[in-house]
């Protein structure tokens, strides 16, 4: 865990040196990832499974080499397995217009819960509105956890599916998802894991937690933005239509007829973020090479630290106790709005997130219009704890 490995945080700002704890909203990328995405564009740009050049051959061989290392990452049975999209917005949309649109019917229940980021409410909503099937909603405890017995009472003749992150994005609270996946297909439903927020931080083997989708992005795990990642069961993906058409997801054209490649062209239209995709692969060997549990253990010791510190601090609540976490810390200072707490810690060069983290049924279920969050890294260590604690008691003074 060296802070020197990424760029970005040896700057200054007024003498301070800038403290990122905001990872959970995007990671900054270590070294080995900028010199991969720029090396792809000095020595090996050129499209892919297209060329018979020296070039196209390199580009498309790097490309597939990140997928082979995702399958082997995530424990996928296949590499086709593995379709690239643009974040794991764009997974979760094309599952719900996928998916979704064969399955899904009308007066049919798709189950997700009350802590969800607007990604993984949206898509299901839109779904649900075309197609005049409901969603439902599994509660959550007062310290962030989710409601078992409640999910349980959930299920019905109707339920096709259920779509839950892996943890949360607010309250940085681990779900009980093998639990929870088991539970759907007792119930004959399928389900999507939103592992955005995990993926950077926990070991996922997909086969173990027999999931039927599962959905990530790069640029939280240390890698480039614009670049996604959709885990789906094989069966699954074979029978589901095309998610866009155009290039590469062909098999054959005519006026008459068209057919369609299998996974994973066949969710692959387009030139794709072949930069992005190559330099996601540095991304992963570099957290290969530190090892997941390292990191796990790391940024426990950071919140935990974390935790006790700010417990102390008068007047400050947190909000997302949960006994399974993230190094996630969530929280309102007593009549101090969390967007100007935010923006006094900016000007002490500390950088955190202020506001409703695209979860705005959550702030409503805590009664809070936003809240302040802060998210470690693997870069993090406890010298950004203290200079936070700083600039939490220079923000009370202020307004004192």
């Amino acid at each position: 865990m060296n802070k020197h490995d990424f760029p970005i945080l040896q700057q200054t700002k007024n003498g301070k040196p800038l403290v990122y704890l905001d990872s959970s909203a995007t990671s900054q990328k270590p070294q080995v990832v900028i010199d991969a995405l720029r090396h792809y564009y000095e020595h090996t740009n050129a499209n892919i499974h297209r060329g018979v050049y020296e070039l196209s051959e390199r580009a498309t061989k790097l490309y597939e080499n990140t997928r082979e290392n995702i399958k082997n990452f995530i424990n996928a049975k296949k590499s086709s397995e593995i379709i690239f999209v643009r974040g794991a917005t764009e997974a979760i949309n094309l599952v719900a217009d996928t998916y979704g649109r064969i399955n899904i019917k009308e007066n049919d229940e798709i189950i997700i819960s009350t802590m969800e980021h607007h990604s993984n409410i949206v898509p299901w909503k839109l779904l649900c509105e075309k197609v005049g099937a409901k969603l439902r909603v599994i509660s959550i405890s007062d310290s962030g956890e989710m409601d078992l017995d409640q999910y349980q009472k959930l299920f019905s003749a109707h339920t096709k599916l259920v779509a839950i992150a892996h943890a949360s994005n607010v309250l940085g609270t681990i779900n009980p998802i093998k639990t929870m996946i088991k539970i759907a297909h007792e119930h004959n439903a399928k389900i999507l894991i939103d592992g955005a927020q995990a993926f950077p931080h926990l070991s996922i083997d997909v086969q173990d937690l027999d999931c039927d989708f599962y959905v990530f992005s790069a640029h939280k795990a240390y890698g480039p933005t614009g670049v996604g990642v959709l885990y789906g069961k094989e069966e699954l993906l074979e029978k589901m239509p095309p998610y866009q058409g155009g290039g590469s997801m062909i098999e054959t054209v005519s006026f008459e007829k068209i057919t369609y490649a299998k996974s994973p062209a066949k969710f692959e239209a387009g030139t794709p973020d072949i930069g992005g995709v190559i330099a996601f692969n540095a991304a992963l060997n570099y957290l290969k090479n530190i090892g997941m549990q390292n990191i796990m253990q790391h940024e426990q010791d950071l919140l935990k630290d974390a935790t006790q510190k700010l417990s102390e601090f008068p007047e400050l609540k947190l909000i997302g106790t949960a006994k399974e976490k993230l190094g996630v810390i969530s929280f309102v200072l007593k009549d101090i709005h969390p967007h100007d707490v935010g923006t006094i810690l900016a000007h002490d060069n500390i950088a955190v997130r202020a506001g409703h983290h695209c979860a705005m049924p959550l702030m409503q279920r805590f009664n809070v219009p936003a809240m302040v969050r802060v998210s470690f890294g693997l870069y993090n260590d406890k010298t950004d704890i203290d200079a936070l604690l700083v600039g939490l008691h220079n923000t009370q003074r202020l307004f004192a």
